[in-house]
């Protein structure tokens, strides 16, 4: 039989439990390449971001990226942060009606709000980042999500078959609920890839409702605790913090040996761990520092009447020890 943990994280709230039934479709396909915002194509308009949240490495990347190319477009910038919370992020939305934001990018996380934050929003184009904003979205930028789940899912399957003979005790899949559909893309990736390699999970599979460092910390710890022989355990998140989070209570327990882990994002923020921990086997870059390069001058685009692809999704690529610096080489030194 399957275990499944399903504690709630006090940050999505009350929302979980609407979104886990949804039926709305992930956005899939199209892959497109960075564009640097042009220098004075924004001069004259006004435009939003309703963060996901800038006390998380990923969601301060995609703002500061976002800063930058607004800046480098002339446009002007309200920036509004919804610290995992729609009530916020619906304030959010309000403001950006007030301030007659032209148009906006929208990166709060809780999808089963998003009707509510876009009735109460100005009628103007918006972006979707990384979670459907239905029903106001015009374009959703952001990751390919079973397909990045996938990679690094791959990339565990192929560790264990080499290190193991595919042979693992469990296999902890650490959620994130309250995103919706892009858990269950991203997560059901990271199996698709894992089984593809080693053949079928079963009941070996622990889902738990953690995709946040500080939760990830608390349930691993529980989740470890009923697994006191395991010594061959593979963990998978949702982002980078879920994973930092695991070896943090794995190693509070003295059990970071029994962990292979593969997360999403390979933001800044997990650079030194992915490069140093040996156990933290690889990740699925998103480039969150470049996300402005997308959603700024396709947000303009759409301001001033332009076609846009709905599907305005990453190039993802597979991250580890070896290539990390390569690909990120502003972090080598910051690692030393």
């Amino acid at each position: 039989m399957k275990s499944k943990i399903n504690l709630r994280s006090a940050a999505i709230g009350v929302f979980i439990a609407a979104i886990v039934g949804s039926t709305m479709q992930p956005a899939t396909a199209g892959q497109y390449e960075f564009r640097k915002a042009v220098p004075g194509s924004g001069k004259g308009i006004t435009i939003g971001l309703i963060g996901l949240d800038d006390a998380i490495g990923f969601g301060k990347d995609v703002h500061d990226s976002i800063e930058r190319e607004a800046k480098k477009a002339g446009a002007k910038l309200i920036f509004c942060d919804s610290k995992l919370d729609a009530a916020k992020a619906l304030n959010c939305a309000k403001t950006f009606k007030l301030k007659k934001v032209q148009g906006y990018l929208n990166f709060q996380p809780v999808a089963s709000a998003s009707a509510s934050i876009c009735k109460a929003g100005p009628k103007v184009p918006v972006i979707a980042i990384d979670i459907e904003q239905d029903p106001c979205q015009k374009a959703f930028m952001g990751a390919d999500n079973s397909f990045a789940g996938e990679v690094t899912g791959k990339a565990l399957g192929n560790y264990f078959k080499k290190t193991f003979n595919c042979q693992f005790d469990s296999f902890i899949s650490l959620e994130d609920y309250g995103v919706g559909v892009v858990n269950a893309a991203r997560m059901g990736g990271y199996r698709t890839g894992f089984e593809s390699v080693c053949g079928k999970i079963g009941d070996k599979l622990i889902q738990i409702d953690a995709g946040r460092l500080e939760p990830a910390l608390a349930k691993m710890k529980d989740a470890l605790t009923t697994l006191p022989n395991a010594k061959k355990i593979a963990v998978v998140a949702i982002n980078d913090e879920g994973i930092q989070g695991a070896f943090a209570a794995a190693k509070a327990i003295g059990r970071d040996g029994d962990i292979y882990a593969g997360s999403q994002g390979a933001a800044a923020s997990a650079h030194c761990d992915i490069a140093k921990n040996k156990n933290w086997i690889g990740a699925t870059a998103y480039f969150p520092e470049r996300y402005g390069e997308i959603g700024v001058p396709y947000l303009l685009d759409l301001i001033k009447g332009k076609q846009v692809p709905f599907q305005l999704k990453i190039k993802h690529v597979a991250v580890n020890a070896d290539n990390v610096f390569k690909l990120f080489p502003a972090s080598k030194a910051k690692c030393a």
